[in-house]
């Protein structure tokens, strides 16, 4: 089946039962890649951080067993791979009084995956830092009106620069580098906590440092990361080109494939 149906807590959904999540925008999510034998790299990870912005964002329980269900009913019958989002929010939330949602509901949607890994990314150096960065949220207005100041000059997507003059992260992914040493750097700064991101982190060296704009220009390589992305090579970041085929982005990618996928 290519097409799939948007389900909230496991029934068919209904644009009413969509609209408080459109109009206000509060709520958090999580995407997670289906391979072709129905796993998911990370899926652990993906339910804590479900639990962990739960807790943050609505101060509430949340129960993975109850998410894991409503993704194998999702998923079910759905061309692989495939990517399943969830969307944790409350059909009841006011604008005027926010504090009286805390019954989050459980929207899955499935959508098709693209090819792993994407063409090498060009990324342009754009002024933003993330709300809440350590929560994947749904307020989404300013990274994707930074991918959208990017792409209008030619990029393909934005990489942010904090005020402190240190990169964060880039529009929907966690960005690394390679020293010219060949160490494996994540930038410290306040960046969402990414799942392919962890889980390389688990299994590779590296280090994490702060890293300038200038700093990022002058390594020997970049690479993006995310569930649905795994391991992608930048080619560029503003004006400054690197290696599309290097040695260490390639081992991480390999890498990343060979991290065992768990069954829901």
């Amino acid at each position: 089946m290519l097409g799939g149906m948007a389900t909230l807590n496991g029934k068919p959904v209904s644009a009413d039962d969509l609209l408080p999540l459109a109009l206000t925008n509060l709520g958090h999510f999580t995407s997670m890649r289906v391979d072709e034998t129905g796993g998911i790299r990370g899926a652990t990870l993906h339910l804590e951080r479900l639990v962990r912005d739960c807790k943050a964002i609505w101060g509430a329980d949340l129960d993975t067993g109850r998410v894991r269900d409503f993704i194998r009913q999702s998923v079910e019958g759905y061309d692989r791979p495939c990517v399943a989002r969830v969307t944790v929010y409350d059909p009841k939330v006011d604008m005027g009084y926010p504090a009286a949602a805390d019954e989050p509901h459980i929207l899955v949607s499935v959508r098709e995956a693209g090819g792993m890994p994407p063409a090498p990314l060009r990324a342009m150096s754009v002024p933003y830092e993330r709300d809440l960065p350590e929560v994947k949220h749904v307020g989404l207005l300013g990274a994707l009106h930074a991918r959208r100041t990017a792409q209008l000059a030619g990029y393909g997507d934005a990489l942010f620069v904090g005020r402190d003059g240190l990169v964060s992260e880039g529009g929907t992914w966690n960005v690394g580098f390679v020293d010219q040493g060949g160490t494996i750097v994540w930038p410290q700064a306040p960046v969402l906590p990414g799942v392919t991101m962890a889980l390389l982190q688990q299994h590779t060296e590296h280090r994490v440092a702060p890293v300038t704009l200038g700093q990022a220009k002058s390594m020997a390589a970049a690479f993006a990361t995310n569930t649905s992305i795994g391991v992608r090579a930048l080619s560029t970041i503003d004006e400054a080109p690197f290696p599309t085929e290097h040695a260490a982005v390639r081992r991480l990618q390999e890498a990343y494939l060979s991290i065992p996928a768990e069954t829901l």
